[in-house]
């Protein structure tokens, strides 16, 4: 009697690896922008910011950005009621 010789077989188990990035983020910049209609004319009203973010810990990059988005959208509401006012 011949010993059987055990075989395995495997499988080449390919792991994803998330990626970390390590970049950080040094400026953050948003936009706002509306086009409105009044009487028979068109107005686009546009501004954006841009903000350096400090390199300290303490740092919340998503209450900057929520303060960057109403800084720019107060803006062009106020453009907004500048030619609202004008007309």
């Amino acid at each position: 009697m011949t010993p059987k010789t055990a075989t395995k077989k495997t499988k080449a188990v390919t792991k994803k690896v998330e990626y970390v990035p390590k970049a950080i983020p040094t400026t953050i910049r948003a936009t706002s922008r509306v086009s409105i209609k009044v009487k028979e004319t068109f107005y686009t009203l546009e501004y954006t910011e841009e903000r350096m973010i400090p390199d300290i810990d303490d740092v919340n990059l998503t209450a900057e950005k929520k303060a960057l988005w109403d800084a720019v959208n107060n803006e062009v509401d106020k453009q907004v009621q500048d030619v609202y006012d004008a007309n």
